[in-house]
């Protein structure tokens, strides 16, 4: 009996000691796990690979993109330009900040002291290469996609950022505010159609259904569209301007005149009688924006702020 309770008591040990092994076993595989990064880094798939974003970036570069920076709440420390051109529309937010010439050069961009630089997808028009700005920051190269989809920028630059809820935010009100103003301009316009006009110097630029913020309006709030801009089709890179006596052809019942103060092509217009038998024009529906800067960039700012010059030009 001894024999076997010492039998009894040598296998209960042993089975103690394996499962105290298997359990340190278990603790050894829980830490041998990689470690959750406590840099608050964020590395994010790009043009050019992955790419390793800083922590909470408080010098940041999105040259003519600050659009999509603006809309989350951070403000960069230069803003794009070409000489004295600026985004006018974003000056509200932008006055006091420096400017950077559209083709990044080397010594600009050190002057500002990126921690974070945000380019497109097209380099080609950059003075430096990526090695040479990723040199002086963390430098992210934008997709083809994402260059040109604003509403992937909030996306991407949201995760940079650490503001993705500010991002969904964003893209929430803003499909609100389009909902609201299909309703708007439903009851304000019915089918009538509206065509807009960039007029620089004394050439008249006609937007197609898919140049930049005309986009919003034909394709998101769904104002009709006059037959003349629908033959335009696609919008290329390149502007075409369009004749006098072609807007002769221009039969759409409101035109917006997007025209800084004392453009020749004003005065032009108003000693045409091409264009003062336009239906807009004898009508009197053609309403003049003084800064045309929105309607010819894209962005969620750029959208919100034609979508608001509509309302206003048509509620006065």
């Amino acid at each position: 009996m001894y024999s076997n309770y010492k039998s009894r008591l040598i296998f209960i040990m042993i089975a103690i000691g394996l499962l105290l092994f298997m359990s340190a076993c278990g603790d050894d595989d829980s830490t041998s796990e990689p470690d959750t990064d406590t840099s608050g880094e964020v590395t994010l798939d790009s043009e050019m690979g992955e790419v390793s974003i800083p922590e909470d970036p408080q010098h940041v570069l999105a040259p003519f993109h600050e659009d999509a920076l603006l809309a989350l709440g951070v403000t960069p420390v230069a803003k794009w330009s070409i000489g004295q051109q600026i985004q006018d529309y974003l000056e509200t937010d932008l006055e006091d900040i420096p400017s950077m010439e559209w083709n990044l050069p080397l010594e600009q961009i050190l002057s500002h002291e990126p921690d974070l630089i945000i380019l497109e997808n097209n380099m080609e028009s950059y003075e430096g290469t990526y090695e040479d700005y990723n040199g002086i920051a963390p430098t992210y190269v934008m997709t083809e996609e994402t260059t040109k989809d604003w509403r992937n920028q909030i996306e991407i630059f949201g995760k940079m950022l650490g503001k993705e809820n500010e991002a969904e935010t964003v893209l929430n009100e803003y499909e609100e505010k389009v909902d609201d103003a299909s309703e708007q301009l439903d009851e304000a316009l019915g089918d009538e159609t509206l065509a807009a006009i960039w007029v620089t110097g004394d050439q008249f630029f006609l937007f197609e259904e898919d140049r930049h913020s005309a986009e919003v309006l034909y394709s998101e709030v769904g104002i009709n569209t006059p037959t003349l801009v629908e033959e335009l089709g696609d919008a290329e890179t390149q502007w075409n301007p369009i004749s006098l006596e072609a807007l002769s052809e221009l039969e759409a019942d409101h035109v917006f005149l997007l025209a800084e103060e004392g453009e020749q092509g004003i005065e032009t217009l108003e000693n045409s009688s091409v264009w003062q038998s336009t239906p807009a024009e004898e009508n009197g529906n053609v309403y003049t924006i003084n800064d045309p800067s929105n309607w010819t960039n894209t962005g969620v700012i750029a959208a919100e702020q034609t979508i608001d010059d509509v309302l206003d030009a048509l509620d006065s």
